[in-house]
């Protein structure tokens, strides 16, 4: 169940939807969608969609309630915050309730830029104090990252880690990986094209590099940075944007840069964020430009894949740039230990196990 994200939404359709349905269990997605359909074995049950967040987190909310109430379902799973009141009307009605927790919203509300500022730490404060409510009323909690999971599992001892890593199979799927001399002199970003990601200090780093340094930014996401607009500043005219991509298009386009971006500021919701895009460009063969947080440094450092600057710094970005472009053969070895890791073990099929074990547990209990 979700009010906000799309019906082929990659996490929730394409790992979680599929990989349970070819486990053998009769999925039903109740998703904002232009009409029902089957796609892999998943009926998508779609709902109006609603452009007003207001709308969103009311209409919306109970739309997606009333048409879940309807499926009289085993497990009911939820992917949004704003569906905690359906969550629990459901929980009060007997059935099974999972909460699907994608970021820890407390710390995500300080990056709220339509929120006044000195509103955030009382809105973070309340819904911390709402998930401490409810989090031990569902029969289970599913997180992304460990940092969340820490927070709700004194709270739910059924909390669960599902990473939101890339699968194995489609990242390297009917693509033919480009030799890395026939690549271009390019690095790539794919995702939300915000401030709070770094996109202006892309642009700005890709305006200091030198003029006979060939080099191109491969853009590939939705947004654009506050009010600025992007193709006026310095920097665009070293840009390829691509717009949004589907999955295999993203893939295809990873697979012809020598790196990939990945430059969140240092917000509460950013240092112990693990962004889907670090996993693909790892999986892509690509060694990673990133913001110099901990657990990044961890998991690229670990693997030496990784090279590690101040986000907020567009000359450090830029010489992070330039040292991947000059040294072919240093970046070539750490794209390629950056796959091997994805493919030994920062994969979907790693994950997938653990999503079915703990609806095959619940189902269990149910019998019981």
């Amino acid at each position: 169940m979700t009010s906000v994200h799309p019906a082929l939404d990659a996490r929730i359709f394409h790992k979680e939807c599929r990989s349970l349905a070819r486990a053998g269990f009769q999925v039903t997605f109740v998703c904002p969608h232009s009409g029902d359909l089957v796609a892999d074995q998943v009926q998508i049950k779609s709902i109006p969609k609603n452009n007003s967040r207001l709308a969103r987190m009311t209409r919306t909310v109970w739309r997606v309630y009333r048409e879940a109430r309807k499926l009289n379902a085993d497990i009911y799973h939820f992917h949004d915050p704003e569906l905690i009141p359906a969550g629990l009307l459901l929980r009060m009605r007997g059935n099974n309730v999972i909460y699907d927790i994608h970021e820890d919203v407390p710390k995500d509300v300080y990056s709220k830029q339509y929120l006044p500022g000195w509103t955030r730490p009382m809105i973070a404060w309340l819904i911390e104090r709402l998930e401490v409510l409810v989090a031990k009323r569902f029969s289970a909690l599913i997180t992304v990252t460990p940092a969340i999971a820490e927070r709700f599992r004194p709270l739910n001892s059924r909390t669960v880690i599902v990473h939101n890593y890339p699968y194995q199979k489609e990242i390297l799927a009917d693509i033919q990986e480009t030799p890395w001399q026939c690549r271009r002199q390019s690095v790539a970003y794919v995702g939300l094209l915000s401030a709070n990601r770094g996109i202006c200090e892309m642009l700005s780093a890709m305006s200091l590099l030198p003029e006979e340094l060939s080099a191109t930014l491969e853009l590939a996401g939705p947004g654009n940075c506050g009010n600025d607009k992007l193709s006026q500043r310095p920097g665009w005219e070293r840009v390829h944007h691509y717009g949004v991509l589907d999955q295999p298009n993203t893939f295809r386009l990873l697979h012809g840069a020598r790196a990939g971006l990945v430059l969140f500021h240092p917000e509460p919701n950013h240092v112990e964020a693990m962004p889907q895009k670090i996993f693909e460009y790892m999986g892509a063969g690509l060694p990673v430009i990133a913001s110099d947080f901990p657990l990044w440094r961890r998991i690229l450092g670990d693997v030496g894949c990784g090279i590690f600057v101040n986000p907020l710094d567009p000359q450090s970005i830029a010489e992070a740039i330039e040292y991947v472009l000059a040294h072919p053969r240093e970046a070539e070895e750490m794209g390629r230990r950056g796959q091997a890791a994805v493919l030994e073990r920062y994969n979907w099929e790693t994950q997938a196990d653990k999503l079915v074990n703990l609806y095959s547990e619940i189902k269990q209990t149910c019998a019981a």
